[in-house]
């Protein structure tokens, strides 16, 4: 019996060494591989469905609005199409309508009955890398334009089921989104190319945290549920 151990002791006690001998990855080679793996879901990306909802905190009057909605993202022409319904507080009826397509952001307030255009004066790439953040984009594209901090894994649940996540925290390399937004934190899981969670905070410590479940990948996309429309009476502000 003594004759047998022996050789599982052996094995165990070298395994045992080799293990303790073996340098642990640096911060930086496990942020490298993060990216990687972004890289390669990216290639693989087409389009995206979440729920989502999300806690905005007014720091003046350190009141928390809660909202919830849904969200798509669809890879069109080598650049990334957005669009989210944002249900009123109390769940009745829509309070937004957001829609980002060829450079141009439009916002519908059905409350106002008016469509805001945005064109964004830093740059159509940078206004896509943030609005699409942690949704289909690579490492390569992430890295380019946020200074990336990697806070370590996390596990969040998507519809019940654990994921593992990477926490990454973000500051924009463009100085008209720093001066909207102080810094990000994602939370992304990089075998999908998509966030579970994200949080923002603004220069004067307002904050927007936002949770995304029931995430759908690379399936048929109805935007009929997206679209932004235009009555008789709809007012349009902007260029």
């Amino acid at each position: 019996m003594k004759k047998m151990l022996r050789p599982f002791f052996a094995t165990a006690l070298a395994l045992t060494l080799v293990s303790a001998a073996a340098p642990a990855q640096s911060p930086e080679a496990h942020l490298a591989a993060v990216l990687a793996q972004l890289d390669t879901a990216s290639q693989h990306f087409t389009s995206a469905r979440a729920d989502f909802s999300q806690d905005y905190y007014e720091a003046v009057v350190r009141d928390t609005t809660t909202q919830a909605g849904s969200i798509y993202f669809e890879r069109r022409s080598g650049g990334t199409q957005m669009g989210a319904v944002v249900m009123n507080p109390n769940g009745q009826g829509k309070d937004k309508v957001l829609e980002f397509k060829n450079g141009m952001l439009r916002v519908l307030d059905p409350h106002l009955d008016q469509i805001r255009m945005i064109k964004p004066s830093s740059g159509q790439a940078q206004l896509e890398t943030f609005l699409t953040l942690g949704f289909g984009g690579s490492g390569k594209d992430l890295a380019r334009s946020w200074s990336i901090t990697d806070l370590g894994s996390e596990t969040l649940t998507d519809t019940g089921q654990p994921v593992k996540t990477e926490k990454l925290d973000l500051v924009s390399k463009d100085p008209n989104i720093r001066n909207a937004f102080s810094h990000v934190t994602i939370w992304v899981d990089p075998q999908r190319g998509v966030s579970l969670k994200q949080f923002f905070e603004t220069p004067s410590h307002d904050r927007r945290t936002s949770f995304y479940s029931h995430i759908k990948l690379n399936g048929k996309i109805d935007l009929g549920s997206f679209e932004i429309k235009k009555g008789s009476k709809t007012t349009i502000v902007g260029p």
